[in-house]
């Protein structure tokens, strides 16, 4: 790519490119490469001017570094029909002053026109809102702002005024054209913001792995998919089985069985098993879909506080009615009369409310929150009582092996290569607290076993060499596999409940071969986290855990949680949330793992920590940033909080605002024309207000 450094800082710089050579959508493709490279920290385009601002670490990159990833953009990537196709063509850009400029334009040009053509013209443009007010009250409808415009339009031309009906027509379309704008960009931004995360997917190469960005896969590319994972292609399965949940595709509530030869889908989950699926499609233009579908439905997921704004602004028209009948009777000033019929609550806060809902969830994503719904930061901001899971929510996202206890007279290292030859497979914690310790020995792990069983909230079973091989919680060995249990095992156990260790089993052929002690640190802002949501008005915080007594006790001890519940199945999460809700409790509910998924959706709120599994995130109604863990908890209580208390105080300030307008009117202090302005002003004023970030200046955060 040909560029030129046009400003740079320690950070920051910015790119100039040639827009002849480079297209829009090229320069979509680039921005997508260089956001993946480690150390870019936000790289934004701007298509208009043809240029890139990146920011970068100073601590890994430097101008000489950035300049290389522009030189490296040659013809091989961004001539690549396949990676153009991942990324689609970038959205068109709308200016909102061009648009006004050309409607102005052609407002004053209709007035020096001849005299037929400017009748016509007028006609054309002051019919649709007529017909649109007469279509509202043949269907019943009287008491709506479009009623309200068309009949100040018609008293006009009754009054035979048709330059004020002109002007008071201008003036609302101009208002329109704002509001449209303001509400659009809403909901682009929010767009953008989500759409910024980098998906990432396991290529197959050979016989290992890579982990590699989904803008860079292409057709033809073979990649994993496992257990909880979505499928992130449209692809047909070359190897491997598994259970396939396609109810996002065709609504289907059952898992369907996929194997070779099979086609899938971009956007279904491997609910169970393990899939090597070769590329058809790139599912990045899915997810762009998924996305603006996501914002369609959250729009639909109205908060209360919004549902009674667009409740209140209707019902509030009738009074216009009344009070512009009034003015009729007593003063048979049509001035006056118009006056007041220009001025309504309805535009502002039906259009106030929402954006307030898209800038607090655009607020969210750049706290790197997703949430599906502005009803869920209302829910959130009223819960009572939040439920808690352990292992990578409460504690640390990266357990540890304490220690290795072995038997049969086997080493170690040997039983610990085992276990992580199986446990590499799962995204879980303590799985990768197994693979953790055998890659600090230096433990070589080859995959050379059948396909991997995966027990939901119990563990693995497989077969290497010939017998069989399990790995899990006490109640999936000892209970479920019958594996004898050694003599020493009880003061095993009795040990790690001191010491508030969990254990691993690691089983062959019935006979326990190991058994890890695992310790999963409390996040060092767990009991402050606690602490603030206890201020904020929750009064129950609750942990429920899979993990044995010790490990929960610990756990709680150190967080200072109201209660706890250990040794606990997924039906156990669940079963005590519907309780909870049946008592008139409102629930929070925040984990990580596939065990969570049910309780996710029982929750009023279900809220997913950043490094969760796929499968948790699409039932959760909210996702954390993965780098700011449980502080995003309390963040999003806040925006809930701050969301509500805008609502209501833009309603009584438009409430209090446009009465001003209407008694000006009345005492004939402003014009039609004038209220139309000020009415205008003040609703994108009240929108730009909407707009407002909740959590700047927020203590602690």
């Amino acid at each position: 790519m040909t560029f030129t450094v046009k400003h740079s800082l320690p950070g920051r710089i910015r790119i100039r490119y040639d827009k002849s050579k480079i297209t829009r959508q090229q320069a979509a493709l680039a921005q997508s490469l260089l956001s993946v490279q480690e150390g870019m920290t936000d790289v934004s385009v701007n298509y208009t001017t043809g240029s890139f601002l990146v920011f970068y670490d100073v601590e890994k990159l430097s101008e000489k570094h950035i300049k290389a990833y522009f030189s490296a953009l040659s013809e091989k990537y961004l001539n690549n029909q396949e990676m153009l196709e991942s990324i689609g063509e970038p959205r068109e850009q709308e200016s909102l002053l061009f648009n006004l400029a050309v409607m102005t334009a052609m407002h004053y040009i209709k007035q020096i026109l001849p005299l037929p053509i400017r009748i016509l013209l007028r006609v054309y443009s002051l019919a649709p809102r007529i017909l649109k007010g007469a279509e509202l009250i043949t269907s019943g409808k009287i008491f709506k702002s479009e009623v309200l415009d068309a009949a100040a339009i018609s008293m006009a031309l009754v009054n035979k005024d048709i330059k004020t009906a002109a002007n008071i027509n201008f003036l609302l379309n101009i208002g329109n054209i704002i509001e449209d704008f303001t509400k659009k960009k809403s909901y682009s931004d929010l767009a953008d913001r989500l759409l910024s995360q980098n998906d990432q997917v396991q290529k197959v190469e050979g016989k290992t792995e890579r982990t590699v960005p989904l803008s860079a896969v292409k057709k033809g590319d073979l990649i994993a998919v496992r257990t909880g994972n979505v499928i992130p292609v449209d692809g047909t399965v070359m190897r491997g089985e598994g259970l396939v949940n396609q109810a996002s595709i065709t609504g289907e509530p059952l898992a369907v069985e996929k194997r070779k030869g099979t086609s899938v889908f971009a956007g279904t989950i491997v609910q169970e098993g393990e899939l090597f699926v070769e590329v058809r499609a790139v599912g990045s233009q899915t997810k762009v879909q998924n996305i603006l579908t996501m914002i369609d439905k959250s729009q639909q997921l109205k908060v209360s506080s919004q549902v009674r704004s667009e409740r209140l602004a209707d019902s509030l028209v009738k009074y216009n009615f009344l009070l512009s009948l009034g003015v009729l009777l007593f003063t048979r000033n049509m001035s006056k009369v118009m006056a007041t019929l220009m001025v309504d609550y309805s535009c502002a806060m039906k259009l106030a409310s929402p954006i307030a809902v898209l800038s607090a969830m655009k607020e969210a994503a750049e706290n790197g929150i997703i949430v599906k719904g502005g009803k869920f930061l209302e829910d959130a901001s009223i819960a009572d009582t939040v439920v808690f899971d352990k292992t990578g929510t409460l504690t640390a996202a990266t357990p540890a092996v304490s220690r290795i206890i072995t038997f049969g007279g086997r080493k170690e290292d040997d039983v610990l290569a085992t276990a992580a030859c199986l446990e590499e497979h799962f995204a879980h914690p303590v799985a990768a607290a197994v693979v953790k310790a055998a890659n600090e020995r230096g433990l070589f792990h080859p995959e050379n076993h059948a396909k991997v069983e995966y027990i939901v909230a119990h563990g693995i079973a497989t077969t290497l060499k010939g017998k069989k091989l399990v790995i899990g919680s006490r109640h999936f060995v000892f209970d479920d596999e019958k594996v004898q249990e050694p003599e020493e095992l009880k003061k095993i156990q009795s040990d790690a409940l001191k010491n508030g260790e969990s254990l691993l089993y690691l089983a062959e052929e019935k006979e326990l071969i190991g058994i890890f002690a695992v310790n999963d640190p409390v996040r060092k802002n767990a009991p402050e986290i606690i602490q603030k949501l206890h201020q904020s008005g929750i009064k129950n915080c609750v942990m429920i855990t899979g993990d044995d007594e010790g490990a929960a006790r610990n756990a709680a001890k150190i967080t200072k949680i109201d209660h706890y519940i250990s040794r606990a199945l997924p039906e156990d999460k669940f079963n005590y949330i519907e309780k909870q809700k049946k008592l008139g409790h409102k629930v929070i509910m925040i984990g990580d793992g596939i065990n969570d998924a049910p309780a996710l959706a029982a929750a009023d709120t279900g809220i997913a920590m950043g490094d969760c599994a796929d499968i948790t995130g699409e039932t959760a109604d909210i996702i954390l940033s993965s780098e700011d863990g449980l502080e995003g908890l309390y963040k999003t209580r806040l925006l809930g909080t701050g969301l509500m208390r805008k609502i209501d105080v833009n309603n009584g300030g438009i409430v209090a605002v446009n009465t001003t307008f209407m008694l000006l009117g009345l005492f004939g202090f402003i014009s039609p024309s004038l209220a139309a302005i000020l009415h205008n002003a003040s609703t994108v004023a009240f929108s730009v207000n909407a707009m407002r970030p909740v959590l700047a200046g927020k203590e602690g955060v």
